[in-house]
């Protein structure tokens, strides 16, 4: 680098944009995500190389590629960059009613009843806060957060290590077993034979439909493929007209209150398994608004969803509940 570059002229903004288009390879992308122009976003590159007097990028490929003096600059940047976000995000945060910007990333599973709860919340205790709320599949929530473009996510914890990431375990969902009301056969003989009852299944690019899969290979059953689909509404319409059985979780099964007349939910019959799901942040995350977050989740689970469900089945006390 050059040893004329005054680290005064560099800009926090022109830093993050170069930190941002190293990672997409795409000006157009970049422009799309911040909400700026494409040529704004060239020009804070521009200006970032004029005041290093190096070229970052080889600008005359597509996408962007780095430079080797870019590579070592953007390796050497990294760690500051995250300090000053982090020190950013909790001088706003210090005073929750002067947070100004939160974008919380949920699955579907707590759309109906606690996001919604969630929300009003925050909003009471952010009052001058912007928040986007961006609902999507676990899988996409973690990619979303490892790019910055969540602050918070609320998903299923995946089998692989996070290190990345913030994982703040909330709660312990056990899988559980759901068949038609009409259906006189014991779950375990249904489970063993499905040549009477179909099996139906969550789609398989989803996490939850990895971890079933995967339960039911070390039973060593492999029930046909009939009927999946990604929507847990929708499987337990199924099951409710009789269609066939499915496995789920009872969190999902609460949200299905209109089929319950339909549906029986049973323990699971073999070893129990369950799915954890968390609050999940990037490491730039304000502490104080996460632990916001988390408080207010907990709460809210605990009086919508796991205390009337231990009333209602009693053997899923020990399984079913928050991780503390």
């Amino acid at each position: 680098m050059s040893q004329h570059a005054d680290i005064k002229d560099l800009s926090l903004k022109g830093l993050e944009l170069f930190q941002l288009c190293a990672r997409r390879g795409s000006l157009q992308a970049v422009a799309a995500e911040t909400g700026l122009s494409a040529s704004t976003v060239s020009h804070h590159l521009r200006s970032l190389e004029e005041t290093l007097r190096v070229d970052l990028f080889d600008h005359s490929r597509r996408p962007l590629i780095l430079t080797q003096k870019g590579k070592i600059f953007l390796r050497d940047i990294e760690d500051a960059l995250h300090t000053l976000r982090r020190a950013k995000a909790e001088a706003a945060a210090g005073n929750m009613s002067e947070a100004s910007y939160l974008r919380l990333g949920t699955i579907e599973d707590f759309d109906s009843d606690i996001i919604p709860a969630l929300a009003v919340s925050l909003f009471e205790s952010m009052p001058n806060c912007d928040f986007v709320y961006h609902t999507d599949s676990s899988l996409t929530i973690v990619q979303m957060l490892r790019n910055r473009q969540l602050d918070i996510g609320i998903a299923a914890t995946p089998t692989e290590r996070l290190g990345d990431l913030i994982d703040r375990p909330l709660l312990r969902d056990p899988f559980v077993m759901v068949v038609p009301k009409t259906v006189e056969l014991l779950p375990r003989d249904i489970i063993h034979d499905s040549a009477e009852l179909p099996f139906l299944r969550f789609s398989s690019n989803l996490i939850i439909a990895r971890q079933i899969e995967a339960q039911l290979r070390r039973m060593e059953i492999s029930p046909p493929h009939r009927f999946e689909c990604g929507n847990n509404q929708t499987l337990m319409a199924m099951v409710a007209a009789g269609t066939g059985w499915t496995i789920t979780t009872p969190l999902l099964f609460s949200r299905a209150r209109r089929f319950h007349e339909h549906v029986e939910m049973h323990r699971f019959p073999g070893k129990g398994f369950a799915r954890t799901l968390a609050v999940l942040a990037n490491a730039d995350c304000s502490r104080s608004v996460l632990d916001l977050v988390d408080s207010t989740l907990r709460s809210l689970i605990s009086e919508t969803v796991v205390k009337p469900f231990h009333q209602k089945a009693p053997w899923l006390k020990e399984s079913f509940e928050l991780v503390e």
